[in-house]
């Protein structure tokens, strides 16, 4: 299945996307999909009312502003470097553990909302990266039981400003957290509709100019062993986000460094997770 929500901002509705494209308005199954949803039986439950009334659910109409495909999750938990290449274009080792952070979860925003570029900001920046949509709460989880606890996977835009992250001190997620910097969808695909997370392509362009590339064999820590060594340190609740990290491609990679401004636009996708699309505006009081 492919978990939809949609809406205006803060009224959004529980949704699923076919095969075929179309949207269907999913209210009647009566639950969002929120912690509880993903901690009970809330994906097969779903599954079966989509098969008994989903031909008479009302069409989503096209045009319909998409909101985050979940519900606001306890946590987005990111992983930094996760890529040898971007790595090496940071200037810093490849990691012999997951580099940990969080961003905050006020952050998220729909696929194709504008990205807000943050008030004295002058270096905010792009990264493509799959995320991974906890299904049930994982504690000391073993790697081969790892993707027991997947629910999903989503395309996730991990924004950043880098004058904030790295420049002025304490930890990432100063640089991670502004109002925009976490859309996520269009989709949650269940793991029947990606197949293999392991070799899922990455693509991301600013202004139609392709920036980032990969594909997620290149991952250093993959999913499984993400999950393992994440719930050896916190409990990872349902619906929870982790985002694996980035491949190389920043703008903060290139030479000479090039940041977002006012008027860019940024498309970017991830193969059998859909596509997003923001257009970036300075902030204004």
């Amino acid at each position: 299945m492919k978990l939809i929500r949609f809406g205006e901002p803060g009224q959004e509705k529980p949704g699923l996307q076919l095969a075929d494209g179309r949207r269907l308005d999913a209210s009647g199954f009566g639950q969002d999909y929120d912690e509880a949803f993903f901690g009970g039986d809330g994906l097969e439950r779903l599954a079966a009312w989509a098969a008994e009334h989903g031909e008479a659910a009302p069409a989503v109409a096209e045009g319909t502003r998409l909101g985050a495909p979940l519900c606001r999750p306890s946590k987005i938990i990111c992983i930094g470097l996760n890529y040898v290449d971007h790595a090496k274009e940071s200037g810093m080792e490849v990691p012999k553990e997951p580099v940990v952070f969080f961003k905050a979860t006020s952050a998220i925003a729909g696929p194709n909302d504008g990205l807000t570029i943050p008030k004295n900001s002058v270096k905010t920046d792009w990264e493509v990266e799959l995320g991974v949509v906890v299904g049930k709460r994982a504690s000391y989880v073993s790697k081969e039981e790892a993707l027991d606890h997947v629910a999903g996977y989503v395309l996730h835009n991990d924004y950043s400003e880098r004058e904030f992250q790295i420049e002025r001190g304490g930890q990432w997620v100063k640089g991670k957290s502004c109002d925009t910097f976490a859309p996520l969808g269009p989709f949650i695909a269940t793991p029947d509709e990606v197949g293999d997370v392991g070799q899922l392509d990455l693509w991301l362009d600013v202004n139609g100019e392709s920036r980032q590339r990969s594909n997620t064999s290149n991952l250093v820590f993959d999913v499984p062993t993400l999950i393992h060594e994440l719930s050896h340190y916190m409990t990872l609740l349902p619906g929870d986000v982790i985002s694996t990290g980035t491949p190389h491609g920043v703008g903060a990679g290139l030479k000479p460094p090039v940041f977002l401004k006012d008027g860019d636009v940024v498309t970017l996708g991830i193969s059998g997770l859909g596509e997003q699309r923001q257009e970036a505006r300075a902030w204004a009081p």
